[in-house]
């Protein structure tokens, strides 16, 4: 058994080639063999969003505060809100974000294969962002 204390993991900002605007991310857990899942708590601000991506074995977001969007490619974004659960399928392309004007936080769950957890895209355009 593991006890990760919160805190004891450093922040890290959220880097300008995979999201816009300001996004923080505190790590939460890294795999425990067997397993290959890992958590992070991630912070957007309003506005800020990650860019386009994918993951190979899918993943979670639980929302924990805020407002904010989810879009998967080819449909329409969708609002989410604190005590919500995303469940976004194997290879599906998609983003997630805070709203315009209200800042969200979410828990990120996800799995890696072959050591790789997400593939990432292109970023999310002003255009594609504000389209409802």
């Amino acid at each position: 058994m593991r006890v990760t204390h919160s805190g004891s993991q450093p922040s890290v900002q959220g880097g300008t080639q995979r999201f816009t605007g300001q996004v923080r991310i505190d790590p939460l857990f890294q795999p425990l063999p067997p397993s290959r899942l890992s958590g992070g708590m991630v912070t957007f601000e309003p506005g800020a969003r990650a860019a386009w991506h994918t993951h190979p074995l899918g993943q979670t977001l639980i929302v924990t505060s805020g407002r904010g969007w989810v879009q998967q490619s080819g449909h329409e974004r969708q609002q989410i809100v604190a005590g919500d659960v995303v469940s976004v399928p194997a290879g599906v392309k998609h983003w997630h974000g805070a709203t315009s004007t209200t800042g969200m936080t979410h828990i990120a769950l996800q799995e890696a294969l072959d050591g790789k957890n997400v593939n990432w895209l292109e970023q999310v355009t002003d255009e594609q962002y504000s389209k409802p």
